[in-house]
This record gives structure tokens, C-alpha cells and sequence, in this order.
């Protein structure tokens, strides 16, 4: 029998809007001690995910491009140089959000993050709401459990 996202997913999930200003994204990871949370719109729908690394990516760029080595310039992508900009969520979010649902497999969520290079997925229901979040210990956890008794 496969294991469903929705058996070893976190249900209590630590989310943003995406008015929210840099500031309270940065402080809101360091109270939570979590790596990204979902970005949701004004309908409660998933969006984007905001990271630690969308964080840095605006601090490390923010002071323009100087002292930077000349190829690291040149392979900063627009993406990136926008990031650097950013005040809210909605500037900074990693999106579309790559999602999954909570009655997929969990294999299925681990080769989406191994796919995607990601760390945790929000789960969605088949309206884009938030349910939970899936990370990769999660997943690991599968393969954790005991075998049942019989």
C-alpha cells in the first residue's frame, strides 16, 4: 500500500500573504525557524513560495553589482536583478508554486522535489487552497516507520 502526501504531511503551516514586506518575511522565518513558506493571494490560494535563498538573493544584490566578479554579473538573470528589488512577497516569491495534492503518493512528491530542486512542497486542494506542506524529511519518514504487525 502507498503512503498519501496527506499521512506525513506538516497540516499546521507557517504561510505569508503577498502584500507582506521584506521585514516581516526575514523575522517570520527566524521566529518559525523554517527555510520557505507558502505566498498566498487575497483567495487563500497557493501563488508562490518565499525562501531563504529569495531572501538573500535581495541582500546579496540590493547594493547593485559592484565587487562582484564580472562573469557572476553576467550570468545574473533578470529574475534575479527583479529579486533584488523587491519589497513584498510578490516580488521576491519563487512562482508558480510547484504543488502537490494530498492524496498523491509520497514517491510521487520526492521525485517532483528531486525534479524541481526543492525542499518542501505546499499542498494543495483541487482549488489551490493551502492543506499542508510536504518537506523532504517528511518524505523520509516513510521509509522510517516500523513494519506493521500481523
Amino acid at each position: 500500500m502507498k503512503t498519501a502526501v496527506k499521512e506525513v504531511m506538516t497540516s499546521r503551516v507557517i504561510w505569508i500573504t503577498k502584500d507582506a514586506p521584506y521585514k516581516e518575511m526575514a523575522a517570520r522565518l527566524r521566529e518559525n525557524r523554517v527555510g520557505a513558506f507558502p505566498v498566498l493571494d487575497d483567495e487563500g490560494k497557493v501563488i508562490g513560495v518565499v525562501s531563504e535563498a529569495d531572501l538573500l538573493t535581495k541582500e546579496a544584490l540590493a547594493g547593485g553589482y559592484d565587487g562582484m566578479p564580472g562573469m557572476i554579473t553576467g550570468v545574473l538573470c533578470r529574475k534575479e536583478q527583479g529579486k533584488a528589488r523587491g519589497i513584498t512577497a510578490a516580488d521576491l516569491m519563487t512562482h508558480p508554486a510547484v504543488t502537490i495534492s494530498p492524496d498523491a503518493a509520497v514517491e510521487d512528491a520526492a521525485r517532483l522535489m528531486y525534479k524541481s530542486k526543492i525542499e518542501r512542497l505546499p499542498v494543495v486542494d483541487s482549488d489551490g487552497h493551502l492543506t499542508g506542506i510536504i518537506s523532504r524529511a517528511d518524505v523520509l519518514s516513510v521509509f522510517d516507520r516500523s513494519a506493521p504487525k500481523g
